[in-house]
C-alpha cells in the first residue's frame, strides 16, 4: 500500500478577518501583495478596534451573579433567580403530581419550574418572616446539607436572639417530646417552640415538618419538582439542590425578618417616647398645682 504525498500546489492561503469585520467570501491570498495588503487590512482593524474600545460600556455576556451569601438582595428578581438556577427541577419521570401548578414544562426530560410562581410566593413568605419577626418571634432555618449549612447559619445571624439555625441533623422528638428532651425546668423557663421553621432541603427534613405540623407551627420550604407542596404551609417552588438558589432565598427571608426586627424596635421607641412625655406632662402639671396653692392662701390672708 502506497501512501499519496500531499499535493501542496493545491493548498491556497485565504484570508482570515473576523465573520463581523468582513462578510465577503474570502479570497485566496496567491501573490506578495495580497500578503501585504492582507497584514497592513488586519493591523488597521486591530488599531481601531483597540481605540474604540476604550469609549462607551461594555456588554458582558452573562449575567454576573453577586454574593448573595454575606450581601443578599432585598428582593429576588427573575434575573437572578433564572441565573442562580432555581428554574431547574428533577427528572419529569420523578415529578410529583401536585407539583404540577408550578411546573411550567419539560425539556431533554427534565422538568422545568415556572419562575413566575416561584417569586411571589417567596414574597409572600417574606410578608409572613416580616410580620413573625415583628411580633418577636422566634425562627428557625433548617439546612442540613453541607453545602447549605453556611447559608442557614448567615441567615440567623441577621434576625440575632430571634433567629436560630439546625445544620446538622433535625434531632426527633424536638419539638413532640420537648419535655423529655430539655427537661421540666428549661421548658417552663424559656421559649421551646418556635414561632415559624424555614426548610431549605424539606425532603431530607420531614421528622421535622411531621413535628412542626404537630405543633401548629407554620412552615416555609423550598419545594422542588418531586416533593408534594402540600407538606408545608407556604411553599416556594424552586431548585432545592441549588446552593445560590437556597442563598438569594434564604437571604430575602432573612432581610425581611430584620426589617420586622427594626419595626418592632421603632414601635417600642415611640411608645416609650409617648409615654415619658405623657409623665413629663404629669410632673409639669403636679409642679404647677404645688405653686399656685402657696399663692391662693396668701392671697386670701392679705
Amino acid at each position: 500500500m502506497q501512501l499519496r504525498p500531499p499535493r501542496l500546489a493545491s493548498l491556497k492561503f485565504t484570508r482570515n478577518l473576523p465573520r463581523h469585520v468582513s462578510t465577503k467570501t474570502p479570497q485566496p491570498l496567491e501573490t506578495e501583495d495580497d500578503w501585504t495588503d492582507f497584514q497592513q487590512t488586519r493591523t488597521s482593524l486591530k488599531t481601531l478596534m483597540d481605540g474604540m474600545s476604550r469609549y462607551g460600556s461594555q456588554q458582558t455576556s452573562q449575567w454576573a451573579l453577586r454574593d448573595s451569601l454575606h450581601k443578599p438582595a432585598k428582593d429576588a428578581t427573575l434575573s437572578a433567580l433564572l441565573a442562580s438556577g432555581a428554574h431547574f427541577g428533577h427528572a419529569s419521570s420523578r415529578m410529583n403530581p401536585n407539583f404540577m401548578p408550578y411546573a411550567y414544562g419539560t425539556r431533554a426530560g427534565i422538568t422545568l419550574i415556572d419562575l413566575d410562581h416561584t417569586l411571589p410566593l417567596l414574597r409572600r413568605a417574606a410578608k409572613v418572616v416580616r410580620a413573625i419577626a415583628a411580633n418577636d418571634g422566634q425562627i428557625v432555618f433548617i439546612g442540613t446539607r453541607p453545602d447549605i449549612r453556611p447559608v442557614v447559619q448567615k441567615a440567623a445571624q441577621r434576625l440575632g436572639p430571634q433567629g436560630y439555625h439546625v445544620g446538622d441533623r433535625w434531632l426527633p422528638g424536638t419539638l413532640t417530646n420537648k419535655w423529655q428532651m430539655f427537661g421540666h425546668e428549661i421548658v417552663r423557663s424559656k421559649r421551646i417552640i418556635p414561632d415559624l421553621v424555614i426548610l431549605l432541603n424539606p425532603i431530607s427534613n420531614m421528622c421535622a415538618i411531621q413535628e412542626c405540623a404537630l405543633s401548629n407551627v407554620p412552615t416555609i420550604a423550598i419545594v422542588d419538582s418531586n416533593v408534594d407542596p402540600r407538606i408545608v404551609m407556604y411553599p416556594i417552588p424552586a431548585n432545592d439542590e441549588s446552593p445560590r438558589t437556597a442563598e438569594i432565598i434564604a437571604g430575602v427571608l432573612s432581610i425581611a425578618g430584620r426589617e420586622g426586627i427594626a419595626i418592632r424596635e421603632a414601635e417600642e421607641q415611640r411608645i416609650t417616647s409617648a409615654v415619658e412625655s405623657a409623665f413629663e406632662d404629669i410632673e409639669k402639671t403636679d409642679f404647677e398645682k404645688e405653686t399656685a396653692e402657696p399663692t391662693r392662701a396668701q392671697s386670701y390672708d392679705h
